[in-house]
């Protein structure tokens, strides 16, 4: 199989759909590899690192796209990229396609096989969107707690405060991978952290395996409007997987907030958990709503993307290498593909992302 790797387009993408490691295990079993050139510059990898592994430099992305059976991205693609796809093309990214109907559609008139890194299953776990999930966790606090600062419109509170000053308050809703990671963090500088979800049995293995500094609530919306009212900081990764995220915090329960305090939205990319939410890029991260500064940057790990490039493709390129090397009715017979399988000769084939958009699926 032809595999296509464009550069990322999308306002302050910096990773790469894969590594030279990961393009030299493509290619062992026949398939051949085109880069973008320059496309892995941002995460450090040189065209020649590429080449040496056995992949192709192509100079532009047009060439690329019309030489590709199957593209492989980090990012949905732009507007921009639309007219480049073409019918019958495998394409295997992030999509989100429950926040972005304008996307489905075209995916759907110029019948791409679409499959989503992020509704990939394998049992309850959702291995490609792990890693990222870690990523923005860990940043979710971090980069929360330095809008927190006054500079950056915050109340001026340092996460995790001093001897003899009150403790800061740190509200996690969503504890699958990237609220156990924001948690993590947030008890590690010293601050008081409440984490809420609907799953009981994820609740209680945490309490056993976490910092004492972080408490497990079942979430509701009286536990979540009187948890945020002491919060400096609140952290959004709640998702349903293919599907729009549920918007736990509305506008109206911004007032009942301390002015200054932050919340950082990480469901951004499936439309947010917050009503206020629209989305930001790491070139203008942050807005404010009344007196509360929102982070809701669409791809926060693309701010670290050596780091995140290797995590994606370590997770993503068995998938890859099966997609390339087996017929697609063979493939659909394993669950995890036919979960990432989002739209397939010409229909929406999720049922989140059919929901989402008023669409019969397949």
């Amino acid at each position: 199989m032809i595999i296509g790797v464009p550069k990322e387009i999308k306002t302050d993408e910096f990773r790469v759909g894969i590594t030279p490691s990961g393009v030299r295990e493509l290619v062992k079993p026949g398939n051949s590899v085109l880069i973008e050139t320059g496309a892995g510059l941002g995460s450090g990898f040189e065209d020649s690192q590429y080449v040496q592994a056995g992949g192709t430099i192509v100079d532009n992305a047009d060439e690329l796209y019309g030489r590709s059976e199957m593209i492989l991205k980090v990012k949905e693609p732009i507007e921009v990229e639309y007219a480049r796809l073409r019918e019958g093309q495998i394409l295997f990214t992030y999509l989100h396609l429950a926040a972005d109907k304008r996307l489905t559609e075209v995916l759907c008139e110029k019948k791409i096989t679409a499959l989503a890194y992020e509704t990939l299953r394998v049992g309850r776990r959702l291995p490609l969107l792990e890693p990222m999930s870690e990523i923005a966790g860990r940043m979710a606090t971090l980069f929360g707690a330095v809008h927190l600062g006054r500079y950056n419109g915050g109340s001026g509170r340092l996460l995790g405060g001093a001897v003899g000053v009150e403790t800061n308050r740190v509200v996690v809703l969503g504890a699958g991978v990237a609220g156990k990671s924001a948690a993590d963090a947030a008890a590690g500088l010293g601050a008081e952290v409440t984490m809420f979800d609907i799953n009981i049995e994820r609740l209680t293995y945490l309490r056993d395996v976490m910092s004492p500094r972080v408490s497990m609530m079942y979430s509701t919306h009286d536990a979540i409007l009187n948890s945020i009212k002491d919060a400096d900081l609140v952290i959004g990764t709640v998702l349903l997987p293919g599907a729009k995220a549920p918007k736990l915090i509305t506008r109206d329960m911004l007032s009942v907030m301390k002015k200054g305090s932050v919340l950082v939205d990480v469901s951004i990319d499936q439309g947010g958990c917050f009503e206020t939410s629209h989305a930001t890029t790491h070139s203008h991260p942050t807005f404010e709503v009344d007196g509360i500064v929102h982070y809701c940057v669409a791809n926060m790990p693309g701010m670290y993307p050596r780091t995140s490039t290797i995590a994606l493709t370590n997770a993503t390129l068995p998938y890859a290498l099966k997609i390339a090397s087996t017929p697609l009715e063979k493939l659909l017979e394993d669950p995890s593909m036919k979960d990432a399988l989002n739209t397939y000769n010409g229909k929406i084939t999720n049922e989140a992302v059919a929901i989402a958009h008023g669409i019969h699926y397949e």
